[in-house]
């Protein structure tokens, strides 16, 4: 993934709105009756590793006589497209939809129904994962993967310091920080002031919502005392930090910055080791995580899970068939291969074992568990991330010197108007 895990930005344009018809393949063979038949599923890049690709398709293939093609979809320019491709008449028959974005897609009735399969298939699923999936009471959409931030750290500087073993307090991680600043000369932390999936992370610690509803309409709730104290802990965060303000993880990417081998740490997702040893394979061996630590050591900071459902296109005359792909492309066997080969978080307990065997996933997953949620689960949020977000100019804002009021204030009006958008 190069977006920052989910990039929740607007769906451009209007979806045409269309019925979940229910289409089916008409063969009701059984899952071996499909033979000869082609199932079309979008896929993001990055999101499909080569193994578990593999793995799915030959499984699906023996099951249903039917092949799979997989087509890889950039990121730029998505929301237009998926939106195009959903209200035709022969839309792609499974589709990659980002975690945040759902709920415009369902609200529009470009997706079918999936409650049949999440019963099936999905039983001990954590609801934190599955929550974006369901609108209005109703499964449209069935999770694929998810992961959240941890603390990257470099081993050897942590060693310098005389530090040994790893936080399990957030005043025990300030303290680390601090020594590192006293004891070499590597900066502490890498964290730029606009890195607001772990804002909203902090915020979701603190059981704020962004949003509310206020005279029937979704209005900001950036005011709220309890997104204020979000706020201040990012600022304690970033005072350990010389990076940019005015600057997100990806300006410039916060993994290269580490790769450079000074830097103590990063709130970074899993998978951006591998981007920090592209840069300087040297560094492969100094890397190690940890779980984002909370107030105390029971619970873990809070954590924003981003990432992707699959999603059956309402229109689909393949509906039979590409559930039977998704019985397959979500087994235990399969989901675990995801933690195992792109470190994603476990999105179930007996999942655990797979996430032993990456790192990255292993120190996500008790977050993710006990202190994971997502953004507020509604059509219009969408826009709210459309650039420029208007809640970086709010933490740059506060990381400046303005009150977290004021500067909830000076944006209100831009979220609202963003919220009011159908």
């Amino acid at each position: 993934m190069k977006r920052g895990l989910i990039a929740a930005t607007a769906v451009a344009g209007m979806l045409v709105s269309v019925a979940a018809c229910g289409s089916s393949d008409g063969n009701k063979a059984g899952a071996d009756g499909f033979k000869g038949q082609k199932l079309t599923v979008w896929v993001m890049s990055g999101s499909n590793p080569e193994q578990w690709s593999k793995q799915v398709s030959e499984q699906f293939k023996k099951k249903t006589g039917a092949t799979v093609e997989f087509k890889v979809q950039q990121w730029n320019g998505i929301q237009q497209k998926l939106s195009t491709a959903l209200s035709e008449d022969t839309p792609p028959d499974v589709v990659e939809i980002g975690n945040t974005q759902t709920a415009a897609y369902a609200k529009a009735g470009a997706l079918a129904d999936l409650g049949d399969l999440k019963k099936e298939i999905g039983a001990d699923w954590n609801d934190a994962f599955n929550k974006a999936s369901v609108v209005d009471g109703k499964q449209y959409a069935l999770p694929w993967y998810a992961g959240n931030r941890v603390v990257m750290y470099n081993k050897k500087i942590w060693a310098e310091a005389g530090l040994k073993g790893t936080p399990r307090t957030r005043t025990e991680l300030f303290k680390a920080f601090d020594t590192i600043k006293k004891k070499t000369d590597a900066e502490p932390l890498y964290l730029p002031g606009q890195n607001w999936y772990f804002l909203d992370g902090l915020t979701i610690g603190t059981g704020a919502d962004l949003v509310k509803k206020q005279g029937g309409k979704w209005v900001s709730n950036l005011g709220d005392p309890k997104v204020s104290k979000a706020m201040d802990l990012y600022k304690q965060y970033q005072a350990f930090s010389t990076a940019p303000k005015n600057k997100d993880e990806a300006t410039p990417q916060q993994a290269e910055v580490f790769a450079k081998g000074r830097t103590g740490a990063v709130i970074a997702m899993g998978y951006e080791a591998a981007t920090a040893v592209k840069a300087n394979p040297k560094i492969k061996n100094d890397i190690g995580f940890f779980t984002i630590p909370g107030e105390t050591a029971g619970k873990p900071e809070g954590v924003f899970l981003g990432g992707s459902n699959f999603a059956v296109a309402g229109m689909g005359k393949n509906q039979e068939l590409a559930k039977e792909f998704l019985k397959i492309a979500l087994s235990k066997e399969n989901d675990a291969q995801m933690v195992k080969e792109s470190g994603w978080t476990p999105k179930s307990p007996d999942l655990a074992d797979a996430a032993k065997e990456n790192p990255a996933a292993a120190a996500a997953a008790p977050a993710a568990q006990k202190s994971g949620g997502t953004t507020p689960l509604i059509p219009q949020w969408a826009a709210v991330e459309n650039v420029p977000n208007p809640i970086k100019n709010y933490m740059t804002a506060v990381l400046n010197g303005k009150a977290p009021a004021d500067a909830a204030k000076d944006i209100e009006s831009e979220i609202n108007a963003r919220l009011a958008k159908q």
